[in-house]
């Protein structure tokens, strides 16, 4: 299984915010953006491992910024890390000033992916190659917050996630 690069999944969606879709004071609920970002999401880990994803967990949302009914919004999604059959999808939000066109970033996620076969058994997926610093900086946190996760489950003793253990030596 040849290994895939962060680019290969690239997966842009941009939309707009309609009426329909906000809160009493005009934002964006925030339900609607993380079901477009597990959209955005889906696509890249299908992208990646070009086989049947199905969304594992949704590890962390920073809603860092409203965004305002009419607003143009772009969620950007690649494969951050490639594990046996799961991947880390790293997610960033943006909205264009309506004046200047400029894009500011207003969110970001991380979320997981398994890959499975036709019978929903979980199946094998390339491995990674990050090639920009921020997508290696992505690789690396993957690793860390894959154990912390698995810790905190009871999947993990504590004592096993080097990783971690790394970061306080």
């Amino acid at each position: 299984m040849q290994p895939k690069t962060a680019f290969q999944s690239k997966t842009v969606v941009t939309d707009l915010v309609l009426p329909s879709e906000t809160n009493p004071i005009n934002n964006l609920f925030g339900g609607e953006l993380l079901a477009r970002m597990d959209r955005a999401a889906s696509i890249a880990a299908r992208r990646h491992s070009r086989r049947i994803v199905v969304t594992a967990s949704v590890n962390h949302v920073a809603f860092n910024r409203a965004i305002p009914l009419g607003s143009v919004v772009t969620v950007e999604a690649k494969v951050s890390r490639a594990f046996t059959s799961s991947m880390e999808v790293y997610l960033d939000v943006w909205i264009e000033d309506r004046e200047s066109g400029e894009c500011i970033k207003a969110n970001e996620a991380i979320y997981t992916f398994v890959a499975v076969d036709e019978t929903g058994r979980p199946i094998k997926v390339p491995e990674l190659i990050p090639e920009t610093d921020l997508e290696k900086e992505r690789f690396d946190g993957a690793l860390r917050r894959k154990q912390l996760s698995l810790v905190l489950a009871g999947k993990m003793k504590p004592q096993d996630a080097t990783e971690l253990k790394a970061i306080f030596e």
